[in-house]
C-alpha cells in the first residue's frame, strides 16, 4: 500500500479526517502536538522482543467496585466474581508497582494512562499497538472504549501521520496481534457464532485490514477456542496461548488452536525444540503472557516456577514479579503494556 494516501496535510496542528473508499480502510488522525515544536514520541515495533525502550503500562488505581456477574468481560473474571476471590486495588496497584519498577531498572521510558475514576485501565494492550512505526487504534468492545480517553495525551505527541483507525466494521485488539520481523500473527475466531461469544475479540475483517496495511508481512490468522464458561477453554487473546521470546523461541498451548494446522504452522517455523509446551491449566495461569524487555530479559509472575526454570536454562534473564491477582481478570504482563518503542 502507497503509505503516502495516509499522510493528511497537517499544517498549523489542525485535525484531517480521510475516508479512503477505494481501500476501504478508514484512517482518522487526530494526533495534535500541542507545541510548535514536532511530535517527540517516536513509534517503532517489529516484534515482541527487541531492546525496549518506551512502552505504555496501564494502571489499577480507582478502578471501580467489583464488576456484577452479569458485566463480566470473560470467563476467569466471572469465576473469580462469584467465588468472591477477585482482586482488591490495593493489591493490582502494588503488583503493577512492582512492574514499573522493574521496567525502569531496565531505562524504559514508562508512560501510564491518565486516572479515569471506576473504569478498568490495566489492560492498555487492548486498546491499540504499534506495528513498525505506525500506531493502530484498536476497535475495542464498546463498554471499553472510555479507556481509549486516558491515553489520548499520549496519541497527541504521535506524528499524526503514522496513527490509524480501523473501519467500524473491523474488529481488532492488540492482544491478538503477535509480530515476529517480517511475520504477524493474529489472533480470531472463524466460527459463524463469533458475535454471540464476549471472548471473540478479532474477526476475520481486523486479519484482513492487517494484510492490507502490512502486504510485504507474512500475515496469518489463528482461530483460537472460545468461551464464556470455562476459562481453561478459552484463548481470549492469542497472547494467552502463545508468544515469541528470545530470538527463536515461544511458549505454547496447543490446545488454544481450534484448527491444529494453526498450530502445526508455528512447529514448523519455529521447531519444536524450540518451543515450551504448557499445558490448560498452565494457560489458565497466564504462562504465555509474560513480557520481553529485551531478547535476553523477561518479566514473568514468580509462581511460573516451571516457566521460569526453563528460561534460565535457556539462558535468560528472568525478572520475576507477582502479578497473580491480575491475572485473575484474564491478562498479565503482555496484557496491561502497550510497547512504543524497540530496538
Amino acid at each position: 500500500m502507497d503509505w503516502q494516501r495516509f499522510r493528511g496535510n497537517f499544517t498549523n496542528n489542525s485535525i484531517r479526517y480521510k475516508n479512503y473508499a477505494s481501500t476501504g480502510l478508514i484512517a482518522i488522525f487526530k494526533g495534535i502536538c500541542k507545541q510548535k515544536k514536532p511530535c517527540m514520541i517516536k513509534l517503532h515495533v517489529k516484534n515482541e522482543t527487541g531492546k525496549l525502550h518506551a512502552v505504555i503500562l496501564g494502571i489499577a488505581d480507582q478502578n471501580g467496585p467489583t464488576p456484577k456477574a452479569e458485566d463480566a468481560y470473560d470467563p476467569k473474571s466471572l469465576e473469580h466474581i462469584l467465588a468472591d476471590t477477585y482482586p482488591q486495588e490495593a493489591d493490582m496497584v502494588y503488583e503493577m508497582t512492582s512492574f514499573q519498577q522493574v521496567l525502569e531498572r531496565h531505562g524504559v521510558r514508562v508512560y501510564r494512562p491518565q486516572l479515569l475514576p471506576d473504569i478498568n485501565q490495566i489492560f492498555s494492550r487492548d486498546i491499540g499497538f504499534v506495528i513498525d512505526d505506525f500506531f493502530i487504534k484498536a476497535n475495542i468492545l464498546p463498554d471499553r472504549a472510555d479507556e481509549w480517553q486516558a491515553i489520548e495525551y499520549i496519541i497527541a505527541q504521535i506524528d499524526p501521520a503514522h496513527f490509524i483507525i480501523p473501519p467500524e466494521e473491523v474488529h481488532i485488539e492488540g492482544g491478538d496481534v503477535l509480530l515476529w520481523n517480517d511475520h504477524i500473527f493474529i489472533g480470531t475466531y472463524k466460527g459463524e457464532d463469533y458475535s454471540s461469544f464476549n471472548t471473540a475479540r478479532t474477526n476475520m475483517a481486523g486479519v484482513q485490514f492487517i494484510k492490507a496495511l502490512f502486504p510485504h508481512k507474512q500475515v496469518k490468522g489463528f482461530d483460537l477456542i472460545k468461551s464464556m464458561t470455562d476459562p481453561r477453554a478459552n484463548a481470549l487473546h492469542l497472547d494467552c496461548c502463545f508468544q515469541p521470546i528470545g530470538a527463536d523461541k515461544a511458549i505454547i498451548f496447543e490446545g488454544g488452536f481450534r484448527d491444529k494446522e494453526d498450530y502445526d504452522y508455528l512447529v514448523s517455523l519455529f521447531g519444536k525444540e524450540n518451543l515450551f509446551h504448557i499445558t490448560a491449566d498452565e494457560m489458565y495461569q497466564m504462562f504465555s503472557n509474560l513480557f520481553s524487555i529485551s531478547p535476553e530479559v523477561v518479566v514473568t509472575e514468580k509462581r511460573f516456577t516451571r516457566l521460569n526454570d526453563w528460561l534460565r536454562v535457556q539462558g535468560f534473564h528472568v525478572e520475576e514479579i507477582p502479578y497473580h491477582e491480575i491475572g485473575k481478570q484474564e491478562g498479565l504482563l503482555r496484557c496491561s503494556t502497550l510497547p512504543l518503542l524497540r530496538d
